[in-house]
C-alpha cells in the first residue's frame, strides 16, 4: 500500500501485515492493492511488484527505476518516502501511472520490450515532489501537480539522456495539446490553466491541458529568468517551503514574485493570460528541434510519394530512428491528409507496425489506418481496446471510430458489450465520447 511495511506475520492461517506512513499524505493517495504477486528487485530503495507471468518483463523495463530516483534528487531535493516501489496492474487500470507515495501504479502497456517507455515512471518518481509532498489545494489548481510534474519528468529525461531529447519530448508534445484544445474550443473555459469547477464534473474537466500548458508555462518562466541554473535553486527551495502543504496558484505566484523580486525581466509575465485565458500558451517556447528535423524530412517524402514504386524511407533510415521519433513521425502522420491504403502498407511493411509491442506507437498507427478508413483494422482497434484500458488510447480510437460513420454503430454495441469490463473513469468518458448517456 502507499505506506513501508515494517513487519508480517502468521496470523489464523493466513498472514498480517503492518504497514507505516510518517509522511503527511493527502486522501486521493491512499491506495492498497491485492493479488497474488511476486517482486523484484530494482536498486537500493526501489522494487517492482507484478503477477509471476510477466514479473521479469518488468524487472527488465524498469530496471534503471534508481537512476530515474537519483536524477529526482538532484533537482528536487531529497526523496522523503524512503521506498520507492512499482506495482503493474491488470491492462484496464485507465492511466499510465497513479503517483500513491511508495508504491506506484502503473500500466503494463508500459513493456515495450526496450525501456522506451520508461519516461512514465520519471513522470511518477517527479510526484514524490509535485504533488506528493507540496499539494495543489484542490483540483481547480491540478496544474500546479501536473504541468510541475511533466517539467520534473522531462528534466529528469535531459539529464539520463540528453538535452535534445528533452526538448524533443516537449516538442512532440505541442501538437497533443493543440489537437485538445481544438477538439474543446479555444475558447472553452476548460483549457485555461487555472480552472472553475462549479457544476462541472472533475472527469469532465481532465484532459492534458493541466499537464501540457502547465509545463509549457514553467518552461517560459525558466527562460524569463534566466534557465535552469537559476530555475532548480527555485524549485527546491519551493518544495521545501510548501512541504506537506497544499497550496493554490496564487500561493506559486507570490513564492515565486517574491523569490526573483530582484529580477527585472519578471515584469514581463503576463500571469492573467497564462492562467486564466483559454486556449493555446501564449508562448511557446523555442525547443530544441534537431530531432525532428530528420523525422520531417522522412514524412515530407512520403507524403509526397503517390504509392508507384518503392517507398522512399529505406531500412536504413528507419534503424536510425529512435522510438520516440517514430511517435513523433506517426502522430504528423495521423495529421496529414488520409493516406491511401497501398502506402499505408508499405508504410507497415517496412516498419512491422502491426507486430509493435510499443503501446504509443501502436496506438498511432490504429490512429492512422482509422482515418483512411481500412476497414480490416477496425476489428484490430476493439481487440485490443477491449484488453486495453488506458484512456489515453481508448478515448481517441473510440472517437475515431465513431467519426467513422459505417462503422460507428459497431463501436458503440462493441463498447456496450465491454462496458462492465472498463473502470469506472474510463466507461463514464468513453460513453461521453459516443454521445451516450454516461
Amino acid at each position: 500500500m502507499s505506506a513501508i511495511c515494517n513487519g508480517t506475520k502468521t496470523l489464523h492461517g493466513g498472514k498480517l501485515s503492518h504497514f507505516v506512513q510518517n509522511v503527511p499524505v493527502p486522501s486521493y493517495l491512499i491506495a492498497l492493492a491485492v493479488g497474488i504477486l511476486e517482486s523484484r528487485t530494482l536498486g537500493p530503495r526501489t522494487h517492482v511488484w507484478a503477477e509471476k507471468e510477466i514479473i521479469e518483463k518488468c524487472a527488465y523495463e524498469f530496471a534503471e527505476t534508481e537512476k530515474q530516483l537519483e536524477a529526482a534528487e538532484e533537482i528536487c531535493g531529497p526523496y522523503e518516502w524512503g521506498i520507492y516501489d512499482l506495482l503493474v496492474l491488470p491492462p484496464s487500470f485507465p492511466f499510465g501511472g497513479m503517483e500513491n507515495p511508495c508504491l506506484t501504479f502503473v500500466t503494463p502497456t508500459l513493456l515495450a520490450g526496450d525501456r522506451s517507455l520508461a519516461n512514465v515512471v520519471a513522470h511518477e518518481i517527479a510526484h514524490s515532489w509535485t504533488g506528493n509532498l507540496v499539494t495543489n489545494r484542490n483540483f481547480e489548481h491540478f496544474w500546479l501537480n501536473e504541468g510541475f510534474t511533466v517539467f520534473v519528468e522531462r528534466k529528469i529525461k535531459g539529464k539520463l539522456e540528453s538535452p535534445q531529447s528533452q526538448d524533443f519530448d516537449a516538442y512532440l508534445h505541442v501538437s497533443e495539446l493543440r489537437n485538445e484544445i481544438e477538439r474543446r474550443g479555444s475558447d472553452n473555459p476548460l483549457t485555461q490553466l487555472v480552472v472553475n469547477l462549479k457544476g462541472v464534473h472533475p472527469d469532465d474537466a481532465f484532459s492534458v491541458v493541466p499537464y501540457e500548458k502547465g509545463q509549457t508555462f514553467l518552461r517560459y518562466l525558466e527562460n524569463v529568468v534566466g534557465g535552469p541554473d537559476v530555475f532548480e535553486p527555485f524549485l527546491r527551495k519551493y518544495f521545501e517551503t510548501y512541504k506537506y502543504k497544499s497550496i493554490d496558484t496564487n500561493d506559486f505566484k507570490n513564492f515565486f514574485e517574491s523569490h526573483f523580486s530582484g529580477n527585472s525581466n519578471i515584469s514581463s509575465i503576463d500571469w492573467e493570460s497564462w492562467l486564466y485565458k483559454p486556449g493555446m500558451p501564449p508562448v511557446i517556447p523555442d525547443y530544441d528541434k534537431s530531432l525532428a528535423v530528420f523525422c520531417n524530412d522522412l514524412l515530407e517524402k512520403f507524403l509526397k510519394w503517390n504509392g508507384e514504386g518503392s517507398i522512399p524511407i529505406t531500412s536504413a533510415d528507419r534503424d536510425q530512428m529512435s522510438s520516440a521519433q517514430k511517435i513523433y513521425f506517426l502522430d504528423a502522420l495521423s495529421e496529414a491528409e488520409p493516406q491511401s491504403l497501398e502506402k499505408l502498407k508499405a508504410l507497415n511493411e517496412l516498419f512491422g507496425l502491426d507486430g509493435i509491442k510499443n503501446s504509443e506507437i501502436k496506438f498511432r498507427w490504429l490512429n492512422t489506418c482509422l482515418k483512411a478508413h481500412w476497414e480490416e483494422k477496425v476489428d484490430v482497434t476493439l481487440s485490443w481496446i477491449n484488453v486495453v484500458g488506458r484512456m489515453k488510447f481508448v478515448r481517441p480510437l473510440y472517437r475515431a471510430l465513431y467519426n467513422w460513420e459505417d462503422v460507428r454503430q459497431k463501436a458503440i454495441e462493441n463498447f456496450k458489450v465491454n462496458r462492465a469490463n472498463m473502470m469506472h473513469v474510463s466507461a463514464y468518458t468513453v460513453a461521453k465520447d459516443l454521445h451516450l448517456e454516461a
